[in-house]
């Protein structure tokens, strides 16, 4: 038997990962006994796996751990735990087929637990981009909503507008735009200083009655840094 040739076709990670045969299992148990190359080739390929499944590993949820130990918990009783001995020469280890299909079965849970957590993160990640961009998106939506609706009412001939300068040092200015049909009120601020916190601006209107001009309020506003 070529030996080489037999540790490269696949018979080593059917074997760890429980997956070979009852007759390929026995046949490569017998062969271990024979040949430390495919003892070697073993080990290297359980290490090459516990490093692949280490490698770059994240902190799963303590909800992982805790079912990990659920499940090993159950499977095990005390009245039939079996002491087994660690054997670090280059003959075969004595230990039932069950064993490494148990072992696969925690190895393969574990990096299905892995997967699942990374991509759940991702997904998470993913999820939080794309409200980010939604909210930018109705952002934009709203403010083009808004600009149509100035621009509209800007332009409507029945729109009156009045200039408004202060008669401060700091020489504020704003223009209202009044719209004679529907008696709707719009002030736009071209640079009013901003006040402070506890303070705010008013907007009065004058009207002409049978008592002469009164004056009536059109409501409080603020003024931002933009």
């Amino acid at each position: 038997m070529n030996i080489k040739e037999y540790i490269s076709s696949g018979i080593i990670e059917s074997y760890v990962l429980g997956l070979a045969l009852p007759g390929d299992k026995t046949e490569f148990e017998n062969l271990c006994i024979q040949h430390p190359e495919i003892v070697s080739a073993r080990n290297d390929f359980e290490i090459a796996l516990e490093r692949q499944l280490t490698a770059g590993s994240l902190t799963p949820p303590v909800v992982v751990k805790e079912r990990l130990m659920s499940v090993l918990r159950s499977g095990v009783s005390s009245n039939d735990a079996n002491i087994l001995s660690m054997d670090n020469s280059n003959q075969t280890r004595n230990s039932s087929p069950m064993r490494w299909v148990t072992a696969a079965s925690v190895i393969l849970l574990l990096g299905a637990a892995y997967f699942a957590y990374d991509f759940y993160n991702k997904n998470q990640k993913l999820e939080s981009s794309q409200k980010e961009l939604q909210t930018k998106v109705t952002q934009m939506e709203d403010d083009k909503k808004w600009m149509d609706e100035v621009q509209t009412m800007m332009s409507n001939p029945n729109v009156a507008v009045v200039n408004l300068v202060g008669t401060t040092p700091a020489k504020a200015s704003a223009n209202v735009y009044w719209d004679t049909t529907a008696s709707n009120v719009y002030l736009v601020v071209k640079n009013m200083p901003q006040l402070p916190n506890e303070k705010q601006y008013q907007l009065w209107s004058l009207i002409k009655g049978q008592e002469g001009l009164q004056p009536t309020s059109m409501g409080l506003f603020d003024v931002g840094k933009d």
